[in-house]
């Protein structure tokens, strides 16, 4: 079973560090753990779209593969960052220097990701073999020249006197050409649509930094953490031998959990907690928008059955996206708490996702964002009591199946 470490815990937020297009003009840091959030909610959205009609093993198989795709695609990216995109594609051009490369990657991965065991191993498998033309592939590569092209229409008109600046602007739009056969895609390239506003506003999630109150480095933004948290659930539900769907579900909903906050803004917990009635009026209000904004226009131009999706993920009919939960019989219903749904409920059939596990990653997530800053040497009060205050509450925990006093105790 999955071994959970620190070292884990960083790499996966060591994406808040890494700068892209950092040979531009730019308006904003745009950083790489920004962008795969990005990448990975529209990979969702194409994976709903293109495995409607799939049987529904093969269904749940194409998430798990998009998903741990994904993180692979991720954490090879770690390592290769330094190495511009066209000098990538020309060293993927040979076979026998890109294997070299992978291989020197994949040395430098070992020592944190061996531990994973079987994730390990896909991931070997995904990078040194495989077919490059599958459809988990293909929704992935069109959902990262998305993301790229989205902080490219960003950089552009500020960078005129770039002479690389046209030709990056038509080999986007050349390759985005090539995947308007996925269902979903052409919808997402037509502007104004209720998907591409979708994927737009998801986009702009990394302008709106947390912790607005207290400088940090990293600051980390919405986006960011969204995909922190969203890794966090997938492998502590490795480590809990989740089912493929809860594993799956897991991962969607730390993906979207904060997406209601493009409407409301980052509102830190004790000004939430300031007014008793002030936590209802916000959930109402976010509600109210998300149906306006996103969720109607969607229900209109035929995505419904995406809007009752990600309205899963949000755990709207339930309350709360920290609720656990399963479907049965076309109903979702309410699960009492992590034990009942791990003894009872950790099947496929019964389309299950956590509650507290995903509040702990919540938290977990949160932790790292105040303890990298205190390390590099930018600190608060308000980030001292902050990092006090969310370990005890993770070495309180009653999940102990995640062993997280062991876990942050390597972070003393």
């Amino acid at each position: 079973m999955p071994v959970i470490r620190k070292s884990l815990l960083q790499l996966i937020f060591s994406g808040a560090y890494m700068l892209r297009w950092n040979d531009k003009l730019r308006p904003v840091e745009l950083l790489e753990i920004d962008k795969q959030a990005h990448k990975m909610l529209l990979a969702c959205v194409l994976w709903h779209e293109n495995s409607r009609d799939l049987p529904e093993d093969r269904h749940l198989a194409l998430a798990r593969d998009i998903i741990e795709g994904g993180l692979f695609d991720y954490f090879y990216r770690l390592i290769i960052t330094d190495i511009k995109p066209p000098v990538f594609y020309k060293i993927k051009e040979n076979p026998v220097h890109y294997r070299q490369l992978t291989e020197h990657v994949l040395a430098r991965l070992e020592p944190v990701l061996a531990p994973l065991g079987d994730f390990w191993e896909r991931m070997r498998a995904w990078h040194l073999s495989g077919d490059e033309n599958g459809l988990d592939r293909r929704i992935l590569t069109a959902a990262h020249l998305y993301a790229s092209q989205w902080e490219f229409h960003l950089i552009k008109p500020l960078n005129g006197f770039d002479d690389e600046m046209d030709d990056i602007d038509l080999s986007f739009v050349e390759r985005l050409d090539t995947f308007r056969d996925l269902r979903g895609m052409e919808a997402i390239l037509t502007p104004n649509t209720a998907l591409a506003k979708l994927a737009n506003l998801c986009g702009q999630l990394r302008f709106q930094i947390r912790w607005t109150q207290a400088p940090r480095i990293p600051a980390t933004s919405v986006l960011g953490h969204m995909f922190i948290v969203a890794a966090f659930a997938y492998f502590f539900s490795l480590a809990v031998d989740a089912c493929t769907a809860r594993a799956n579900n897991n991962f969607f909903c730390g993906l979207f959990h904060d997406l209601p906050e493009l409407l409301t803004r980052d509102i830190i917990s004790p000004v939430k907690q300031s007014v008793a009635s002030l936590p209802l009026i916000i959930k109402e209000y976010e509600e109210a928008e998300l149906e306006r904004r996103i969720f109607r226009p969607l229900r209109e131009q035929g995505f419904g059955p995406l809007v009752e999706r990600i309205s899963y993920y949000l755990g709207l009919s339930v309350g709360s996206e920290f609720q656990e939960c399963r479907r049965e019989g076309g109903k979702i219903i309410k699960v009492d708490g992590f034990e009942a749904l791990q003894r009872g409920c950790n099947r496929d059939a019964l389309d299950p996702k956590d509650g507290q596990m995903l509040k702990i990653c919540d938290w977990l997530a949160a932790f790292l964002e105040a303890h990298s800053s205190i390390r590099n040497g930018i600190s608060s009060p308000h980030l001292q009591e902050a990092q006090a205050r969310l370990k005890a509450k993770l070495c309180e925990s009653p999940l102990e199946c995640l062993h997280l006093g062991a876990l942050l105790a390597d972070f003393d």
